[in-house]
């Protein structure tokens, strides 16, 4: 009985233990358009070390071999004129918690390109490509399980989200909801680039639960936009986003999504969500680096929160 329940409780540290983090970037072909560029982060048998990342440092080991096997997927989509590494951290601790993690950077969406922010409805058919390619022809791909995917979004990146799990924004409110609003940040967007012919979203039954903070035009799921929406949903809202002011944003799917997980983050902005920054980064933007609130204390807690719902859901 001693060596039955010392076993036991070896099984559960070991299934407790956090894994080290490999990490890689890749290309994933888009047919009739530019590639995207992916970040991964993987369970890996190596051993860390600290390597800058853009404008961050990260504990991983680059380059390291994929370990183990029927790890579950999540992959990240990051707000307007953001990148595939705006949350790291996020994705660092899927990773250490058995999960493989990909981010890539949307095209024509990026600080250096927004050509294509307001092309947003293309977005959900660019995340499908990229869980065909982890799926089939990364190096890795053996070492996942295509049956149990997950997604996270943060702002535009959380419509994204919205939309490939079964959401239909209804994007023709946008121009009434700017003649009301012409000061909210996704009006004063569409008068710099102009408005975009919106294309049918792609959906993806693949995606089997998702994570949605801070979503970008909530409004245009109203009112039955959610309605096919089926599967389990994180929701995340900063108190005081300035950005994405409530009540048309994230307060909208809340009510369209009633049984989600709703988190309301106390005194948080907009970009809590993203990673909390680095020295060099809050010197190049320090919009996006000023917080009312203890970002890598709030992160630990939400990072912590993202897991434990992804383990839940998926496994």
């Amino acid at each position: 009985m001693k060596l039955l329940m010392a076993l036991a409780a070896t099984l559960v540290l070991a299934g407790n233990a956090q894994a080290g983090v490999g990490f890689e970037t890749a290309s994933a072909p888009v047919p009739g358009d530019k590639s995207l560029a992916v970040t991964i982060w993987y369970p890996s048998d190596a051993a860390e070390r600290s390597a800058p990342l853009a404008l961050y440092m990260q504990s991983v080991a680059p380059g390291a071999a994929p370990s183990g096997r029927s790890h579950p997927l999540v992959v990240i989509s990051h707000g307007t004129g953001g990148s595939n590494t705006d949350h790291y951290d996020t994705a660092r601790a899927l990773a250490a918690a058995g999960f493989v993690v990909v981010a890539p950077t949307h095209t024509g969406d990026t600080q250096g390109d927004r050509s294509r922010s307001m092309r947003i409805t293309e977005r959900p058919a660019q995340l499908s490509r990229v869980i065909d390619y982890m799926t089939h022809d990364w190096r890795g791909h053996d070492t996942v399980d295509a049956g149990q995917i997950g997604a996270f979004g943060f702002s535009s990146g959380a419509f994204t989200v919205l939309g490939a799990i079964g959401g239909e924004p209804d994007l023709t409110g946008l121009a009434r909801h700017c003649a009301q609003h012409p000061h909210f940040y996704d009006c004063a967007l569409q008068r710099q680039l102009g408005a975009a012919a919106p294309v049918p979203v792609a959906h993806d039954p693949r995606i089997k639960a998702a994570v949605v903070a801070a979503p970008a035009l909530g409004f245009a799921f109203a009112p039955t936009g959610l309605s096919k929406v089926a599967i389990p949903v994180q929701l995340w809202r900063a108190e005081w986003d300035t950005v994405l002011p409530q009540p048309y944003y994230a307060e909208v799917v809340h009510g369209l999504l009633p049984k989600a997980e709703y988190h309301v983050v106390p005194g948080a902005e907009h970009f809590d969500f993203m990673a909390p920054c680095s020295e060099m980064l809050g010197k190049v933007a320090p919009s996006i680096c000023t917080s009312n609130i203890d970002r890598a204390a709030f992160h630990a807690r939400f990072n912590a929160d993202v897991v434990r719902f992804f383990k839940k859901t998926l496994r």
